[in-house]
């Protein structure tokens, strides 16, 4: 398998999220050719600013492996890390990540901050734009279908005389 392959595993899981009504990305590492843990949005399920798809997935991956380090492996993601996740990623010690549209808001790998790059005592290998318009267009047409929805919703208003 190859980076391809495992973005459009993390796009399917991106997808499982959008089902779910969560923001879609989805992410999985991988260590060779083996997925060792997959993760997708979970916040408004899970009612937790911390339920990052690339949290998820160091999670289970750190599960599967029986350790923190994640040293052998690659971190495929569908939307640029954030700054929590790439702390994360950081402190697992994940030496490449993949990721596919870029998150000009919070993107801490190149577009906000390049988090990397600081004098941390770990760099990963950053690559970028790999499946960048099907990981775009999913965000566009969520965020789109979520412009609509709120729209439709009835307002509230205070009662008169109050």
């Amino acid at each position: 398998m190859e980076d391809l392959d495992f973005m459009r595993e993390a796009l399917s899981l991106a997808r499982q999220a959008a089902e779910l009504g969560e923001v879609p990305v989805g992410c999985v590492i991988t260590r060779g050719t083996e997925i060792v843990g997959r993760g997708y949005n979970r916040r408004e399920t899970d009612k937790s600013a911390l339920a990052h798809a690339e949290i998820q997935a160091i999670d289970e991956a750190c599960r599967a492996l029986g350790g923190w380090r994640l040293w052998e492996c690659t971190l495929y993601v569908t939307l640029e890390p954030c700054a929590m996740c790439a702390g994360a990623i950081l402190s697992a010690r994940i030496p490449r990540v993949v990721y596919g549209a870029s998150d000009r808001k919070f993107g801490a790998c190149r577009s906000v901050c390049s988090l990397f790059d600081m004098n941390f005592n770990h760099h990963p290998q950053v690559v970028s734009g790999i499946l960048e318009e099907e990981s775009a267009a999913l965000l566009r047409a969520f965020f789109q279908n979520l412009r609509v929805e709120l729209r439709s919703r009835p307002k509230w208003r205070k009662p008169a005389g109050e």
